[in-house]
């Protein structure tokens, strides 16, 4: 019985892929259905681009991002006259020692006294005048990168003292510590000689916004030195710019309340952005801070023709 059923069943199996085969044709004939979905391409498979529909602009190709123009000259900054600190008391960091730079006929003296700590007990505070606190002499060396330079070349420590606006930035031209025996005293010279916090704070606006002047000079100046010099002269200038900001980091990190103004940070910027600028073979001048404070002379008005009443008819004229 069973090949029977299969023969009767037959005629009622067939005429189902017939009807399917036309469902398919009319949905492909009418756009209905599966029909009327476009083919999906596979993930990660590049599409052709289409044309945009007449009358309509093609859409912006994406911009190639293009390396920042090297500028053509090097930005120079005011270099601060050595006379803005003349006859000033500066402290280490703003807090803590003397430095006191002034005029002695056609040369320069400065007092000195060094901060530091007992070479017995290291804890605790000592303070060791140079010279016995008298002036010493020092030797003006110009302004080989930019600021004017002295230096204390004798003594039981030698320094140099680079002059910035308002403050002196001060390094050992020997040892970074000078051991004083007699004293029982052991001194780190090395640092900015300003200010004290409290003549600073006022000023923070005026800081911050000189200091993107600042580091654009150096960013654009050391730039124009990285296309200009080539193979071992180089080298170190890429060193030492590398080195920029954590060498000013650690210089200022102990400046009194640092945070709040930022004085140290923009004066040492601005030093290093002349220093590139000199190199660059740029001359650079000092600011005349005396000139640019002399205020303007008033403009004398005209003499008005006429008579003046109160004087009994004499002519008036306006002083």
């Amino acid at each position: 019985m069973r090949p029977t059923r299969v023969l009767l069943l037959l005629p009622l199996l067939v005429p189902v892929p017939q009807a399917a085969c036309a469902q398919s044709f009319f949905e492909e004939l009418f756009g209905i259905g599966r029909a009327a979905k476009p083919p999906v391409p596979p993930r990660g498979v590049p599409t052709a681009p289409t044309a945009p529909p007449p009358g309509e602009a093609p859409p912006p190709a994406a911009e190639v991002p293009k390396a920042p123009p090297v500028p053509r000259q090097p930005v120079v900054l005011k270099a601060p006259s050595e006379d803005n600190v003349m006859g000033q008391e500066l402290l280490l960091n703003g807090l803590t020692g003397s430095l006191k730079l002034e005029k002695s006929g056609a040369g320069t003296t400065a007092r000195i006294t060094l901060p530091g700590n007992k070479i017995s007990q290291p804890v605790e505070a000592c303070k060791v005048p140079l010279n016995g606190g008298a002036p010493v002499a020092l030797s003006a060396e110009g302004r080989p990168e930019g600021v004017g330079r002295f230096e204390l070349a004798g003594g039981e420590c030698p320094l140099r003292f680079d002059v910035v606006d308002g403050a002196v930035l001060v390094r050992p031209l020997g040892a970074s510590v000078c051991s004083f025996a007699a004293a029982d005293c052991a001194t780190t010279p090395t640092g900015l000689w300003g200010p004290a916090a409290a003549a600073l704070i006022p000023r923070a606006g005026e800081f911050e916004g000189a200091r993107g002047g600042a580091d654009r000079a150096v960013r654009e100046n050391y730039k124009l030195m990285s296309q200009r010099l080539r193979g071992p002269e180089l080298r170190p200038v890429v060193t030492e710019q590398a080195a920029f900001s954590s060498d000013r980091e650690q210089l200022c990190r102990t400046y009194a309340r640092e945070g709040a103004h930022g004085f140290c940070n923009l004066r040492f910027t601005e030093a290093r952005a002349l220093a590139l600028a000199t190199r660059l073979g740029v001359s650079v001048t000092a600011a005349t801070p005396s000139a640019a404070a002399a205020p303007p002379r008033p403009r004398r008005k005209p003499p008005v023709e006429g008579m003046n009443p109160d004087a009994g008819g004499s002519p008036f004229v306006e002083p």
